[in-house]
């Protein structure tokens, strides 16, 4: 167990950060030999399967390569929106700096709409609205730019010493971490904050009736009422077989797909980090392969193949 200091009240009420530490062993020393057979094929160039009962990695593939994170950037946002105690029923705007310039992509949440705190944080998390990111990181005391120094704050006194944030959606390349790091950061959330851990694993999510206009080319718009609802970008927190306790997945074409997640398999509190699989099915296929792989025996070593790399 590692106990860091922040040193800084404002960013927690926490002011000692107990978290169990996958760096405690280097990466270059995580050495096994299990049956190379039974291990796992899977496509993330980086990947960590931590046990948090006894701290220690059981599966580690190019755990300290730093690489894009997309939007696992927005854990570390939903616990600061989380640590400042602002009211979830306030209020918010979307407004127009909280558009994509970077990426383009698009939302369904309208500009000049409003939406409560609330409903921006499980937007943010559940179906990874990066609108709702931005403007829960705009609205946070101290504006944007403070926000930004929060994050990376944060990171240091988490010790994640690879982590780097450039703003609060994931949308930027300039957002960086490794599985090791991001490790860390799971496993912290999922202790301190049982909010992001219900809205995270929470598979449905809906606005209720809202005003949708309409707009097709050369013709008039139309106003309509209709129920708005967002499905977990994580599919598994709809499934059966697995038991979730914390989920964040990311894209952008830089990061590849990503996904963290604490879970219980095989009566083992585990978390899984996986970075730049190409292609979502390939993202769910790697996790499906490593609860297949945890589940076919009792004890598992740590196996570290792969050379680390500092991808570019």
């Amino acid at each position: 167990m590692l106990c860091v200091h922040t040193g800084a009240a404002a960013l927690d009420d926490r002011a000692t950060l107990p978290l169990r530490d996958p760096l405690g062993t280097p990466a270059s020393a995580l050495q096994s030999r299990p049956d190379a057979a039974s291990l796992p094929e899977l496509s993330a160039q980086s990947v960590l399967v931590f046990d948090q009962a006894s701290g220690q990695p059981l599966l580690a593939k190019n755990p300290a390569m730093q690489t894009p994170i997309a939007s696992i950037t927005k854990l570390m946002t939903a616990m600061l929106v989380v640590d400042a105690a602002q009211p979830l029923d306030e209020r918010i705007a979307i407004t127009a700096a909280d558009r994509d310039t970077l990426k383009g992509t698009g939302s369904r949440l309208a500009i000049g709409a409003s939406y409560t705190r609330g409903q921006l944080l499980h937007l943010a998390l559940i179906a990874s609205d990066n609108r709702a990111a931005h403007a829960l990181a705009r609205n946070h005391p101290g504006g944007l730019d403070r926000f930004v120094a929060t994050m990376n704050r944060m990171a240091r006194a988490l010790e994640m010493r690879d982590t780097v944030y450039v703003e609060p959606t994931g949308l930027s390349s300039g957002n960086r971490s490794t599985a090791l790091d991001l490790a860390k950061l799971a496993d912290y959330a999922y202790q301190n904050y049982p909010e992001i851990r219900h809205i995270s694993t929470t598979g449905h999510y809906t606005l209720g009736t809202q005003r949708v206009v309409l707009k097709k080319k050369h013709q008039k718009a139309r106003v309509l009422y209709r129920p708005v609802a967002f499905n977990n970008t994580n599919r598994f927190t709809r499934a059966d077989d697995w038991h979730i306790g914390l989920s964040k997945t990311g894209f952008i074409n830089e990061a590849g797909h990503c996904l963290v997640m604490q879970a219980q398999v095989a009566n083992r509190d585990v978390i899984i980090v996986l970075l730049d699989a190409q292609g979502t099915s390939r993202r769910a296929g790697d996790a499906a392969r490593i609860k297949a792989w945890l589940e076919s025996g009792p004890t598992h070593h740590v196996d570290n193949r792969y050379t680390p790399a500092s991808r570019t």
